[in-house]
């Protein structure tokens, strides 16, 4: 029997995820690319594996359910030039849902393609410093 986590983090989130068959529903299409997640002190960052992907193949946005929500859909034109033996990668389709942990600053998340990594930076919000005041207590 599984047991119910909170999530503190990305990473607490997303690994729950993982190690749950309900993240299955999270997840749509044929592979999901590889992810690799980090955390530090300004920022939580996703890369994912998309060789041959462009950043007009993606399309990112927050959800209703405030879930990053990454999608894709490589657009090829069929070719009559080329007639393949074995075909062993083709561009496939994919939706992934993370759950965003309440530490993000979603009106900061930036995202770029660069070599075959959709790279996602999700900046932490700076915790609000609050000066301590000082204030004269009256005796009753």
């Amino acid at each position: 029997m599984k047991t119910v986590r909170s999530y503190n983090n990305l990473f607490d989130a997303l690994y729950g995820m993982l190690d749950n068959e309900a993240w299955m529903s999270h997840s749509t299409g044929g592979a999901i690319p590889a992810i690799n997640i980090t955390d530090s002190e300004q920022q939580y960052e996703l890369e994912f594996a998309v060789p041959g992907m462009t950043k007009e193949d993606f399309t990112i946005q927050i959800d209703t359910n405030d879930n990053l929500v990454v999608s894709t859909e490589k657009k090829t034109q069929p070719t009559s030039e080329k007639r393949y033996l074995r075909q062993g990668f083709r561009p496939a389709a994919f939706r992934q849902s993370i759950i965003l942990p309440d530490d993000v600053n979603r009106e900061e998340i930036n995202a770029r393609v660069e070599n075959g990594i959709l790279c996602i930076v999700l900046p932490k919000l700076t915790p609000e410093v609050v000066k301590p005041q000082i204030r004269n207590i009256g005796i009753a």
